[in-house]
């Protein structure tokens, strides 16, 4: 109710269970495409790691700095120094680096490093310049564990084991992260300035899959040259600590039912990435969640979308574009055109992305007027009415419909769902009169929040090439949830799992669309195959810790939905190594295909039917669990697989840049 998304992590059946100048710098030579010559070796001696670079495959004439990322345990550290010039094709040399786990710096449960190695080029013509050029990235992860000196977590520790205090990892990753944006050298020629509009951003404001889309988004379109900024309400719930350089930027008024509302705005930075937080004088986005507070949402997003106009036109901040997310932000397109572009904010076009045609975003004219429009222009069948209710006393609006209706590009998460969209629900009539603007676009995951080699939620991270942090991870999860567990074996380098069953989760909202009625059917199934108890454990809560833990534990995630739009969760589990169950519509067609009679077999990634009932879901499950206990080879080869899938932003940012180039007003 009220927009109030929980999620349950389900536990089934399981055993054990643009910094850089866009100029060149002088001297540099194009980086060598030999990435892989790249050596990385560490050896543990007691508390010391030592990490040895033994070749670096770029090219440049001037004196550089080598950077090394280094991980361990989940701290995070940058070491730089000094190399000779280089002039070879390919460097060869040893340099090597020396971390220290000694609590001074971190108290770590485990020892684990893993190693990123960057070569950057300084302008040595400004040798005081702090700008570096990125001549390649390149690495390859190795870790040393040492199974005996990890902590295990219990389900009777006084605090479970994903509410552990995080904040210091976290403000390390989110400098890592924010490093991360500058990468990039392929910078497009005609830089645009984009501005998000949106209820959600991830990691500071995130309910759902919306949060992770923004966020994603935004950065990879930073990677690519473009100046991005995120509106968001400055909800009383979010956590200061994960927004760096947070200041008041300036104050100013915006109309709400008949009055003027005195508004702060606070600029920040958060994951790298730029954040306008609007917070007005009233007692709109109060409370202790995102959604669910004692105010009226309708009326707080409503004027949210004026406040945002009324600070570009006081600040003359116009962007090329701004792109709204789903109804919340619905009546800004609305605003825009037929208020403030007649006053001095015309440069802006505008986009709409659409997350869920479910929620429409229900309107009366009453509220809708009390932002300053006049909401009786609105109902009518060509601008916002709801034709549900048209011979109704008194007739609804959508402000889904009225952005859809008003604004210059609308999009959605999938090229499926856009196909399902224009052939059902009420809207499929406007969609189709605007169809020419209408377009699918794949969502993306955010490779910089959603990476099991430097996540720091993780109690040990891994890599597609080396699976043993997954083990210890599920042997993590399972003992602090009280699910059954094996033993853990280390071999050498290998490591192993005795009593080998699959860890399965489903990490959902708990509503209709989802599926509720096979995942209980999942949980009934379980408890018939395995009598003794420590089977399942249902969580009904909403934790973006224990969901990073999930994913890196779990061999299975569950996907049963009705319809699903796009679907983060099974690009998420891919990128951490479970093997997606899913129902085939929308985002899920596009993204998982089965490993049965697929006719591209490098394709195939997962399992699929089709029907909506227990038997076509339960056959699905069958086949899964027999390819994990009969083929383990070829099961540990499909999780590498498809944990090398390339399901980021960067193959999508392109189609937006694209679209945004499109609709933009040139002068």
């Amino acid at each position: 109710a009220k927009g109030l998304l929980r999620r349950s992590a389900l536990s089934c059946w399981s055993l054990l269970s643009r910094s850089p100048s866009s100029r060149p710098f002088s001297g540099i030579v194009s980086p060598s495409p030999e990435r892989n010559m790249t050596i990385i070796q560490n050896v543990a001696v007691k508390d010391i790691f030592k990490i040895d670079v033994l070749a670096i495959p770029c090219t440049c004439k001037d004196q550089s700095v080598l950077a090394l990322d280094a991980h361990l345990g989940g701290w995070q550290g940058r070491y730089k120094f000094q190399s000779k010039s280089w002039n070879s094709k390919v460097s060869v040399g040893v340099k090597s680096l020396y971390i220290s786990s000694k609590p001074s710096l971190q108290k770590v449960n485990h020892k684990a490093v893993c190693v990123h190695v960057r070569a950057v080029s300084k302008n040595v013509e400004h040798p005081k310049s702090t700008e570096e050029q990125v001549l390649t990235t390149v690495g390859t992860v190795k870790t040393f564990v040492d199974i005996e000196n990890i902590v295990w977590p219990s389900p009777d520790d006084d605090i479970p084991f994903w509410k552990q205090n995080f904040t210091k990892r976290l403000k390390l990753s989110s400098s890592s992260a924010a490093s991360g944006v500058e990468r990039h050298l392929n910078f497009d020629p005609d830089p645009l300035h984009v501005m998000h509009v949106t209820a959600e951003m991830a990691p500071i404001a995130k309910v759902g899959g919306l949060g992770d889309v923004v966020t994603g988004l935004a950065r990879a379109c930073m990677e690519r040259g473009h100046r991005v900024d995120v509106l968001l309400p400055f909800y009383e719930c979010i956590s200061k600590d994960q927004i760096m350089d947070l200041n008041l930027a300036t104050t100013f008024s915006s109309y709400h039912n008949g009055v003027w509302v005195l508004v702060n705005l606070y600029r920040g930075k958060v994951s790298g990435i730029s954040v306008l937080l609007v917070q007005p004088s009233n007692h709109f986005f109060k409370g202790s969640q995102i959604y669910g507070g004692s105010y009226n949402e309708l009326e707080a997003y409503l004027f949210f979308s004026r406040a945002c106009l009324e600070w570009m036109q006081v600040t003359g901040n116009h962007p090329d574009i701004i792109h709204v997310h789903e109804w919340q932000t619905g009546a800004l397109p609305l605003l825009y055109w037929d208020v403030y572009h007649h006053l001095s904010v015309k440069k802006p076009r505008i986009v709409l992305t659409i997350h869920n045609m479910e929620h429409y975003g229900e309107c009366s004219v009453e509220e809708l007027t009390m932002c300053g429009l006049d909401g009786r222009r609105y109902c009518s069948i060509d601008k916002a009415v709801d034709e549900r209710t048209i011979g109704h006393n008194p007739e609804r609006l959508s402000l889904l419909k009225g952005g859809i209706v008003y604004s210059n590009a609308v999009t959605t998460v999938s090229p499926t769902y856009v196909n399902e969209t224009l052939c059902s629900g009420w809207l499929a009539g406007t969609l189709m009169q605007y169809r020419e603007k209408y377009k699918g676009i794949l969502n993306g995951i955010d490779s910089e929040l959603w990476d099991p080699i430097k996540d720091p939620y993780l109690p040990a991270p891994f890599g597609a090439k080396d699976l043993r942090g997954k083990h210890i991870c599920k042997h993590y999860v399972q003992r602090g949830l009280g699910l059954q567990f094996g033993s853990l074996k280390l071999n050498g380098d290998s490591l192993s799992e005795s009593n080998r069953s699959p860890l399965v989760i489903c990490i959902t909202r708990l509503v209709a669309q989802k599926g509720i009625h096979l995942i209980r059917y999942a949980m009934s199934r379980i408890e018939q195959l395995y009598k003794a108890s420590k089977k399942v454990k249902v969580l009904l809560t909403y934790s973006e810790e224990l969901a990073h833990m999930l994913y890196a534990g779990a061999d299975i995630v569950l996907i049963p939905s009705m319809f699903e739009p796009c679907g983060l969760t099974q690009m998420i589990g891919m990128k951490y190594g479970v093997i997606p169950l899913v129902r085939k519509t929308g985002g899920l067609a596009d993204t998982v295909f089965d490993v049965e009679g697929h006719s591209n077999i490098t394709r195939a990634n997962g399992f699929i039917f089709e029907g909506i009932d227990e038997g076509s879901f339960n056959s699905a499950l069958e086949r899964a669990f027999n390819y994990y206990f009969k083929s383990p080879i070829w099961w540990m080869e499909l999780v590498s697989k498809v944990m090398q899938l390339n399901n980021s932003w960067n193959k999508s940012v392109g189609e937006y840049i694209e679209l945004y180039n499109y609709i933009r007003a040139r002068q």
